[in-house]
């Protein structure tokens, strides 16, 4: 039976190394950004009139922006305050990571201030504050100048040590940055413990923790937590290797590989079955790691940490987009750093069992209906396996997925063959015929889930829906808003905001009262153009959701990952009022 788990194992990581996604030599689009200075990525110039005006006009670096909420500005004459009014021009709507709702500035924008008494000479303090689309803030930035309005001059004043702490270039925002982006990562990872792929696998283990002592509790809850972060520092370091290597690759990544998504449902396949009882993968499904390395417990509990960061990867948790778009721009020590967050996040809760006898206090005790339950969790395993081969069959082609289904069924018969037992004298000869067998069974559900067949030409797609940059400058010149959808049929997340916000009526109906038109940007299988559209937006992985205001000149909206209704239809009412 090890042999048969090694061997599937094997196909497992061999189609993720043979199909993973190639690029272009040479071209990097996710390679590490240079941010620029604060001082380069906002250039402010100063134009004061005689009559007591002075125009701000600020040029503003591609990829940058400002805040309307952070300007501040204070005139002083003799060091007295003087009175001052602004005339600030409205911005364009966001959704921000860090402040919520805001109005930012793209390429440029213009202020104008008004003296009530205008002076002669006065000094003019000016404070903004700035992000780069690319993932970080800068702290913000306060600029003095003095003017003399009679002349005109305007001269820049030396800041102190203390403020110009405030023009640091971006490692220091990027530092400042990082605690919050651990903060995300590590609820993120918490989250994906809720998750439909994860929580049968781990539903198990947290149960046998009524059975067991304090001090193999704590055994096996590290050796988990070990597994977990261990796994996730693994996906960095192929991130990051790939990233180097000129890929655009980010969070689930691999499920744009037929290969993966076909070897990761015969994996949920397997462990079905072991929870069915068909088959005996150890004591139970969460052995299986301690099956591959020839004994049970300690191995168990590490490998049972890193099967379930494997089937995670189809799903994204809240607050893990912006950590994972943040962590994939960063140098390699920042990069691991996120991940480990989201590592230590996902093991925190088994952890936390682990020690705390109050939170074992609200599982129920042991009994007879543990067997009950373990085998009414394979349903959802079988649910997902499904799903998956549902995925390939959209990624290639229906025929794919009837092979994928019949590569499953000598799946489930080589399992079922290697660990059966003969009663006969000749109990010898018989199990080396059933595990012949199995090997043979197990070798065709490797060709099949191997095997290719392209789709048939669909001649009913609706092209005017699919999302191209082309098509999106198209829209706009004609002077409609465009909603963009990244989506991908692997994407839970995806898929569940669908369904509950975009796709209902009512949202469809704000969209058609808007006359916003809806382009969707298919990620399933793996898309260069999209890849790198993710990156100009800060992001490694989906959902993405994208408005762009009809007025081509104006910068787009960024929404939430996690999508609700009246979020939803009031960006669609705010690009509308800006229009107007």
């Amino acid at each position: 039976m090890r042999f048969v788990l090694a061997s599937l194992l094997w196909l497992y990581s061999s189609l993720v190394l043979a199909q993973l996604p190639t690029g272009t030599p040479g071209a990097n689009p996710f390679a590490q950004p240079d941010f620029l200075p604060v001082e380069e990525a906002y250039q402010l110039a100063v134009e004061p009139a005689d009559d007591g005006r002075i125009r701000l006009y600020w040029r503003i670096a591609e990829g940058y922006y400002l805040y309307q909420h952070a300007f501040d500005f204070r005139l002083e004459h003799g060091g007295e305050p003087l009175e001052v009014g602004a005339e600030v021009p409205p911005g364009l709507a966001r959704s921000d990571e860090f402040f919520g709702d805001v109005q930012v500035y793209y390429n440029e924008v213009e202020v104008q201030l008004q003296a009530r008494e205008p002076p002669g000479f006065a000094r003019l303090s000016v404070q903004s504050q700035g992000c780069a689309d690319a993932g970080l803030c800068y702290p913000p930035r306060t600029e003095v100048f003095d003017i003399d309005f009679g002349t005109g001059q305007v001269n820049p004043v030396a800041l102190a040590p203390a403020t110009a702490a405030a023009s640091l270039p971006a490692a220091g925002a990027r530092l400042s940055a990082l605690p919050y982006m651990l903060l995300l990562a590590f609820f993120g990872g918490a989250i994906l413990n809720l998750m439909p792929c994860v929580f049968p696998v781990l539903s198990l283990k947290v149960l046998g923790f009524a059975n067991t002592g304090r001090q193999e509790r704590l055994h096996h809850g590290w050796l988990y937590t070990l597994g977990v972060i261990a796994s996730f520092l693994a996906v960095a370091s192929v991130l990051i290797a790939l990233q180097t290597a000129g890929q655009a690759v980010g969070w689930g990544f691999q499920l744009q590989s037929p290969g993966f998504v076909i070897a990761l449902a015969y994996l949920f396949l397997a462990m079905g079955l072991s929870l069915s009882g068909m088959v005996q993968l150890g004591s139970s499904v969460m052995n299986l790691g301690g099956s591959l390395a020839g004994r049970q417990g300690s191995a168990g509990s590490f490998f049972t940490g890193v099967l379930a960061v494997v089937v995670a990867s189809p799903c994204t948790a809240p607050f893990m987009g912006t950590a994972l778009g943040f962590a994939l721009t960063q140098p390699a020590l920042v990069s691991l750093a996120i991940f480990f967050a989201l590592g230590a996040g996902m093991a925190a809760p088994m952890l936390l069992l682990s020690y705390s006898s109050r939170a074992r206090d609200w599982l129920p005790r042991p009994g007879a209906w543990m067997e009950t339950l373990k085998q009414l969790l394979a349903f959802p395993l079988y649910a997902t396996a499904i799903w998956l081969l549902w995925v390939a069959g959209r990624q290639t082609s229906v025929d794919t997925m009837a092979a994928a289904l019949s590569g499953g069924l000598l799946l489930a018969l080589a399992l079922w063959l290697w660990q059966g037992n003969t009663s006969s004298g000749r109990a010898s000869s018989g199990r080396t015929a059933r595990r012949v067998l199995a090997l043979a069974s197990l070798a065709g559900a490797v060709a099949l889930g191997l095997w290719r067949i392209p789709a048939a030409p669909d001649t009913g797609v609706d092209d005017a829906s699919v999302w191209s940059e082309e098509r999106v400058e198209e829209l706009r010149r004609s002077g409609r808003p465009v909603f963009v959808d990244v989506t991908a049929d692997w994407c839970i997340t995806c898929i569940a905001n669908e369904r509950g916000v975009l796709y209902t009526e009512a949202v469809q109906s704000a969209f058609r009262e808007h006359n916003v038109a809806f382009l969707v940007a298919d990620w399933t299988n793996y898309d260069a153009d999209i890849a790198n559209y993710l990156r100009s937006h800060g992001r490694s992985g989906i959902p993405l959701y994208v408005l762009y205001p009809a007025d081509s000149a104006a910068a787009p909206v960024l929404l939430p990952q996690v999508l609700t209704r009246n979020g939803v239809i009031s960006s669609l009412e705010r690009i509308s009022t800006d229009k107007g």
